[in-house]
């Protein structure tokens, strides 16, 4: 039988495309730079004739403009992720967020979240009928194995991207040809603060050392430190442009993985067509589901497994608020929870909260006395390991609340110094300063 004999038959133009998608049902949206704009763009097209569509995704580029207030009642999203291009509509209530820990969202596809249609990005399909998702499988290969729909850009310029990515055309409902440029996230230049917090986060990490790094100027300017480091590895939810001249100069190499050896593992990618040519039938990347690589029994598995994340605040006890300003949410958990716990169960494992020490131009603290009202925390004091800004790293870990508040004040910006120091001293964390004899 030829299993490629209906495949001409599901070829469609984006507006045929969405019309299968009905009022009330739930889509889920492919990620980051595979979003699939073209049909997006075609079912907010169809707005007038729907209500209740429930738009299920983690972090995407570009303007979504079913976000638009005019489309309220039509279209509503859900944010298992933020990104900038949502906050606004969240915060207004046209959009909701959900928080919950990435390698648990593929879960709910079987109980609470089940998904009527998948909106996906493909490659062309090879002699046997399968397509990669490209940048990587995610949650959306779940997302697209349990949906009723599948529907899917085939895009010319998609990288077929190796591992547990792979879906076959018997699989997929309807399918959009396309040639059009990939969506691209250009690193973001770092600062002189990111040079000085990656100088003390390099400073943790081994030769041999196996790595999770995320989105943004810190994981750039830590992974452009690297280049005199040996045998590191890569076991990540998502890969950056950094890991590119890494591998080209032969430091990444997965020589001393413990899982996976050889192998850069990852759940997706978020970078720029030097990334995406890098991963292009590249059998050093392997990609899965973040239910797999980021299950923290999984993570564990890698030694000496250094996961580096960020914070918007850490309270003196340690707590980590990574997901809100206040109440007001801002991004999500991520994969924060499901590293630091793997890989502080990793052996030689390092847990890494690494941030600049103040916001809002150097006019506010990061590291606080207490989290603002409403904040969310995403790493509990229990769980808190190292914590890194410009001025130093520190251990928390097995700490008590003094030790702790003494180590957090000195890496905290010397202009905030004095009053986290008097509100320690308030709280009974630390004794005054003895008094100077005259």
């Amino acid at each position: 039988m030829n299993r490629l004999s209906d495949y001409k038959q599901r070829i469609t133009s984006a507006e045929c495309a969405v019309e299968l998608v009905h009022s009330g049902d739930r889509v889920w949206v492919q990620q980051g730079c595979g979003i699939p704009v073209m049909l997006l763009e075609a079912l907010v097209g169809r707005a007038a004739e729907l209500r209740d569509v429930e738009m299920c995704q983690m972090l995407t580029l570009g303007t979504l403009a079913y976000l638009r207030p005019e489309y309220a009642g039509h279209f509503r999203h859900n944010g298992l992720f933020l990104g900038g291009n949502v906050r606004e509509a969240v915060a207004e209530g046209r959009g909701d967020y959900t928080p919950i820990c990435l390698s648990e969202i593929e879960g709910l596809f079987e109980r609470e979240l089940p998904i009527d249609v998948a909106f996906v990005q493909v490659c062309p399909p090879d002699e046997h009928g399968f397509v990669s998702l490209g940048m990587g499988a995610d949650c959306t290969l779940t997302a697209a194995r349990r949906a009723r729909i599948v529907v899917a850009e085939m895009n010319e310029r998609m990288p077929r991207a190796m591992g547990d990515t792979f879906l076959h055309l018997s699989q997929i409902t309807a399918i959009v040809p396309t040639s059009r440029p990939l969506v691209e996230l250009h690193a973001e230049p770092p600062t002189d603060v990111h040079a000085r917090i990656a100088e003390h986060v390099a400073a943790l990490i081994p030769d041999g050392a196996t790595l999770q790094v995320g989105i943004g100027g810190i994981p750039n300017a830590v992974l452009a430190r690297l280049s005199s480091h040996k045998d590191l590895g890569v076991h990540s939810e998502m890969c950056p442009d950094g890991v590119v001249p890494l591998i080209e100069a032969g430091v990444i190499n997965g020589a001393r993985k413990t899982l996976h050896p050889g192998k850069v593992v990852a759940g997706f990618i978020f970078g720029s067509q030097v990334l995406f040519d890098c991963v292009d039938n590249n059998p050093m990347f392997e990609f899965h589901p973040t239910s797999y690589v980021n299950d923290p029994f999984v993570i564990a598995q890698n030694d000496n497994m250094v996961a580096i994340n960020s914070a918007i605040q850490v309270d003196l006890t340690g707590q980590v608020c990574a997901d809100s300003i206040g109440t007001r949410p801002y991004s999500g958990f991520g994969g924060q929870l499901d590293f630091v716990r793997g890989s502080a169960r990793s052996k030689g494992g390092k847990p890494v909260i690494a941030m600049p020490a103040t916001a809002c131009k150097g006019s506010v603290s990061r590291i606080v006395p207490v989290l603002d009202p409403g904040a969310g925390v995403v790493t509990s004091r229990a769980d808190v390991h190292y914590v890194v800004t410009e001025f130093g790293a520190v251990n928390l870990h097995g700490k008590t609340l003094r030790q702790r508040a003494e180590a957090l004040i000195g890496i905290a910006d010397p202009r905030f110094r004095n009053g986290l120091y008097d509100f320690a001293v308030r709280s009974n964390y630390l004794e005054p300063r003895p008094k100077m004899v005259a």
